[in-house]
């Protein structure tokens, strides 16, 4: 079964595949508004969701090396991966 967590942020939907995730932190590195670990050390959304700029979200979506991050922009399309 999929795990998926999904975020609308600014004009962005922000999707994160929990069962691909390998909890390497490169999304919080530069999305550290935004992501955070769980307890397994799984990426998740942070409560409350910080201040971030669309580039640099965008930017920190696309630096996961398995491609759990997955970025849809308001018209529908697919940007990360």
């Amino acid at each position: 079964m999929a795990d998926f967590l999904e975020r609308k942020i600014g004009d962005l939907t922000i999707r994160i595949d929990r069962g691909t995730c390998i909890g390497t932190g490169n999304c919080m590195k530069l999305g550290e508004e935004v992501f955070d670990f769980d307890p397994e050390k799984i990426c998740t959304f942070k409560d409350p969701l910080g201040d971030i700029e669309r580039d640099q979200l965008i930017e920190a979506c696309h630096v996961c090396p398995v491609d759990a991050l997955i970025v849809i922009d308001a018209a529908g399309t697919q940007l990360v991966p």
